[in-house]
């Protein structure tokens, strides 16, 4: 996938689950904070195990609203 690919599906994602507002909002906030992605990414999960996870992301993929 391009950059220019990646760029226009994660703008249809933002909106679709975030809106038009909110999207915008969003990428004001990463653009103007010092965030370091690799940072947070290592910390996301820190202390939970596989198990604790798995059911995270299911639970998530059945609340997801349908396509």
């Amino acid at each position: 996938m391009s950059d220019t690919e990646i760029k226009i599906k994660g703008f249809e994602i933002l909106s679709k689950y975030l809106g038009m507002v909110e999207m915008e909002k969003f990428i004001s906030i990463i653009q103007n904070e010092k965030f370091d992605y690799t940072e947070w990414r290592q910390n996301l999960f820190n202390g939970m195990s596989g198990e604790e996870i798995s059911k995270m992301a299911m639970d998530y993929i059945k609340n997801m609203p349908k396509a």
